[in-house]
């Protein structure tokens, strides 16, 4: 996924007081900037495998588990969303990062949107997809149905419906493996750290300050997104000066796989302009 020659390594960093495990690929050019990657509630760094494939030639890459998820320290919850947004701010310190692009999608949004507001000199741009700024009325009787059910069996149970809520039926049929995949990041993701993230998923509420955002901002959304859907993307882009918004049709939450080509393309064209 890097440049011939140059090394790419999937390693834990010592931040903030955890090991954060990343997926780490500096291109040869060092005058290239960074394009760092977070990812979803229950998922890890290897779902931005298209992107990461896509955009090796034209960045320096870091893609990272948050800490509860992939092969990242899983320390007792629960984790505020201020404590994730700190990891990542500590996670660029450990590695020499000044500023960076930032992609966040679901949670990795709401990480972004955070950090941009506590660590804003760490931002060239902001991609926020399929994420919300705050939780509608109800999120959190869901949620607790949601945690009971880890408590009590793990994250087995979640598996198929966080999958319906993900792709979209026609994506499920046509592309059994990959759902496969991602169903399997989805039952090993560790319960506690589900439980930890979920606490600053079921938490959040930024509406009012996304207007102290300052660096370009683009909003990714697809038009089936049952989780996140296209009207809590509207409230981030009204609210974030001179923020974009894209929708991509046929795709559900997790549309940077679902419509990897366009979502890749739509990145890449702020990022151009960014």
């Amino acid at each position: 996924m890097s440049p011939p020659g140059q090394p790419t390594v999937v390693r834990r960093v010592a931040a903030n007081g955890i090991e954060l495990n990343c997926f780490i690929a500096p291109h040869a050019d060092r005058a290239r900037p960074w394009l760092v990657f977070a990812h979803s509630l229950a998922s890890d760094h290897t779902m931005w495998r298209p992107q990461l494939a896509a955009l090796a030639g034209e960045f320096s890459l870091l893609a990272y588990d948050h800490r509860g998820h992939g092969a990242s320290s899983v320390p007792s919850g629960p984790y505020p969303l201020e404590t994730l947004a700190d990891d990542f701010a500590a996670l660029l310190a450990a590695l020499g990062i000044a500023r960076c692009h930032f992609v966040g999608l679901s949670l990795g949004g709401m990480v972004g949107q955070m950090a941009a507001l506590r660590h804003p000199t760490r931002f060239t741009s902001l991609t926020l997809a399929d994420t919300t700024s705050r939780q509608p009325a109800g999120a959190r009787a869901v949620w607790d149905e949601r945690l009971a059910i880890v408590r009590a069996h793990g994250m087995a149970p979640l598996v198929a419906p966080t999958l319906e809520r993900w792709f979209t039926p026609a994506f499920r049929a046509a592309q059994p493996a990959e759902v496969a995949r991602i169903g399997a990041i989805i039952g090993t993701t560790a319960p506690a750290g589900y439980a930890g993230c979920a606490h600053a998923v079921v938490n959040i509420d930024l509406d009012a300050r996304l207007p102290r955002i300052a660096c370009p901002t683009l909003v990714i959304v697809g038009r089936e997104d049952v989780a996140t859907p296209p009207a809590m993307a509207q409230v981030i882009v009204q609210a974030i000066p001179g923020a974009r918004l894209v929708e991509l049709d046929a795709a559900a939450h997790l549309s940077n796989i679902e419509q990897a080509e366009a979502f890749t393309g739509a990145l890449r064209a702020f990022l151009a302009q960014a």
